[in-house]
């Protein structure tokens, strides 16, 4: 992977030479005339080629809109090469839809529709080849750090590691003031720049693991802390997946992440950060983003409806959000139509209400119920499906208050957070809820270890008609 200074110049001059490039190549007189007459859904475009003075225009203008629109990309940060291209077309998409609006407004520095359209798919394919290429990881020996608050578990972990270790990362921490490190000297918090260990660097506190693994181009990440919880732990192996890292951690923790399969004597064992491979994202985030938009359309007009209905029904507002566990265990906003009486969580004797209400709860409206029975209050999370907080399929996020309940009588429930959160998942469609969490962790581990697109697709199938089962009975 190239790093600081040279790779900020390299991805510069790259762009604008690639985009010059593509501008140059697309303006030729045979591809002009190849796209404008070979190509079937080109043929009625005008073939143009431009020279002089409105050729320079042309290619000052496409190279000012491409360079500003990937200056995130300039800055070296290490991505996954599935992030990378995808960061980069969307990217370059923005930049060609800003030059065709520049065009319509100023036909001074308007660009040929030909050129254009050769241009931005030019670019779609050797922008994001060239950011790959540039921050492709270095051919020497693999580098480690280890970040970890437990001065035994680091030490431990030093032990068994066979890569080279160039220091530790940690967070601020009391445990550090209350004992003495396993080497002997005195315990530090974090940042001091003092050592934990005495044949052991502090590199930075955690807060800045993103700047270590960038600084010292770092390939592997070994976890060391006393235990897994959500804000530190699991915040250091979301780092490790969007900077493309590599992460072990002891076989005690093992429990609580997704590991490759190892042998019984290993120690430290293999986190499976992405357990699909790179096309099977790809699959599935185009199946995401067609099923979203798809319904989105499709229930515009519904949506209309539901929410003057909700107004009309009871007081409060048409949406009801929720905190609810995502990736890494991190935490988004669910939307759902409100389907219950203002701060219904609040209200106390709900559960002898509804036994004493022949099985009702009389927290949900009128409008509530249809929208419960027919499934329609889960429409607006088509939305978070569409930005890529969800997904389609998948395991359906919790509440992270219950989510730590949860994880007290089954241990391994976190494994579930190595994936987006779905709409629905194995568990739903096999009529298994929070209520049973070990019956539902083994449908959602099913469901991890064999995910496919046809398998989304097949779950998708069975839920409709699950559906529309219970409407008809």
């Amino acid at each position: 992977m190239v790093s600081g200074l040279r790779y900020r110049v390299l991805s510069v001059v790259g762009t604008v030479l690639i985009t010059a490039l593509a501008v140059l190549i697309a303006n030729l007189p045979a591809v002009q005339w190849f796209l404008s007459t070979v190509v079937p859904v080109f043929r009625r475009l005008p073939a143009t080629v431009l020279t002089g003075p409105k050729l320079t225009v042309a290619v000052a203008t496409a190279v000012v809109v491409v360079v500003l629109n990937l200056i995130p990309l300039f800055k070296p940060r290490p991505r996954r090469i599935l992030d990378t291209v995808l960061v980069t077309q969307r990217r370059v998409v923005i930049a060609g839809l800003a030059l065709a609006t520049i065009g319509y407004f100023d036909y001074s520095y308007r660009l040929p529709r030909t050129t254009l359209i050769l241009t931005t798919v030019g670019l779609l394919v050797y922008l994001p080849l060239w950011f790959v290429t540039i921050r492709r990881r270095p051919s020497e020996r693999e580098r480690a750090i280890i970040v970890g608050d437990d001065p035994e578990e680091i030490a431990d972990v030093l032990e068994e590691i066979d890569i080279p270790v160039l220091g530790y990362v940690s967070p601020p921490s009391p445990y550090y003031t209350d004992r003495e490190s396993v080497a002997g000297g005195p315990a530090v918090a974090d940042g001091s720049g003092e050592a934990l260990l005495d044949d052991l660097d502090c590199l930075s506190g955690l807060s800045r693991l993103d700047e270590v693994l960038v600084n010292y181009n770092i390939d592997t990440v070994v976890l060391a802390f006393a235990h897994p919880d959500r804000a530190e732990f699991f915040g250091a192996l979301d780092t490790c997946y969007e900077h493309g890292v590599d992460a072990k951690v002891h076989r005690e923790h093992g429990d609580d992440v997704l590991t490759t399969t190892a042998s019984g004597d290993e120690i430290l064992v293999d986190i499976e950060l992405e357990p699909w491979d790179w096309q099977d994202y790809v699959f599935k985030r185009a199946f995401d983003v067609v099923f979203a938009s798809i319904g989105l359309l499709s229930f515009t007009p519904f949506m209309a409806v539901i929410a003057i209905a909700i107004k009309l029904d009871s007081p409060g507002p048409v949406f009801y959000t929720q905190q609810r566990t995502a990736e890494f265990g991190e935490t988004f906003e669910v939307y759902k139509f409100r389907s219950m009486v203002t701060d219904a969580e609040a209200e106390s004797g709900a559960t002898i209400s509804k036994e004493d209400n022949g099985g009702v709860d009389p927290r949900v409206t009128r409008v509530g119920r249809v929208l419960r029975q027919t499934h329609l209050d889960e429409i607006p999370q088509l939305w978070s499906i569409l930005v890529g907080e969800m997904s389609v399929v998948g395991p359906r996020p919790e509440r992270p208050e219950l989510d730590d309940d949860i994880r007290s009588g089954v241990v391994e429930w976190r494994k579930r957070w190595f994936i987006k959160p779905g709409l629905t998942g194995l568990a739903q469609i096999n009529d298994v809820t929070g209520h049973q969490p070990g019956k539902k962790l083994q449908y959602d581990m099913k469901y991890i270890r064999n995910q496919s697109f046809w398998f989304d697709v097949k779950i998708v199938i069975r839920q409709v008609w699950k559906v529309l089962t219970e409407l008809v009975g």
